[in-house]
């Protein structure tokens, strides 16, 4: 057994919308401050620091029930100092499709493509480039419901792993609960603010 803390992720956004098209500019990375021994098979941090940064687009028709959402970005990770190993760049995408069949279920696909673009360093000549890729693709519900007056949100999603290279493959699932401000009412026209 082991105990320990994790890596501090910090994350800025950027976001806004014109009718149906949403936009997102974010970064983001890690900071080692979690446990970690080159030594250990268990750690809690990755043992080196990594930035990332992208943008990503959400189209979704209230009207419709259609939603569409696409997050690109790069990841630079920096040398393990303990290891003397640092991993190469990599550009991943991650892709969600969906349609609400009520105002708070929605159901869909969802994917993502990593691919890792520049070679690991300090690894000996024998492993080559090392370069590393996954695509994976797999269904999703999610559910909408009241937390006070704040919006909850609980997601499930699964995904099977294919077409990897130098890293493992199969099938891996994710569980989602976020607590966010509710939507905001739409607008009250101005015939029905007049009093009688």
């Amino acid at each position: 057994s082991r105990g320990g803390v994790a890596d501090l992720y910090p994350t800025a956004t950027i976001k806004w919308n014109q009718g149906v098209h949403n936009f997102m500019t974010y970064v983001t990375g890690d900071i080692p401050v979690g446990t970690y021994d080159s030594d250990r098979l268990a750690n809690f941090g990755i043992g080196h620091g990594a930035i990332d940064g992208g943008a990503g687009y959400t189209y979704f028709n209230p009207q419709t029930g259609r939603e569409f959402s696409a997050v690109t970005g790069l990841t630079y990770n920096f040398k393990n100092t303990e290891t003397d190993y640092q991993n190469g760049i990599d550009w991943h995408l991650d892709w969600g499709l969906s349609q609400f069949v009520s105002k708070q279920v929605h159901i869909g696909a969802v994917g993502y493509f990593y691919q890792q673009l520049t070679a690991d360093s300090g690894a000996p000549p024998i492993l080559g480039d090392f370069k590393s890729r996954v695509v994976g693709i797999g269904p999703q519900i999610g559910f909408i419901f009241p937390v006070g007056n704040m919006q909850g949100y609980l997601n499930f999603k699964g995904y099977k792993e294919f077409d990897a290279e130098n890293r493992p493959e199969g099938w891996n699932a994710w569980v989602t609960f976020a607590i966010s401000p509710a939507a905001a009412p739409p607008p009250t026209s101005q015939s029905k603010l007049v009093r009688k």
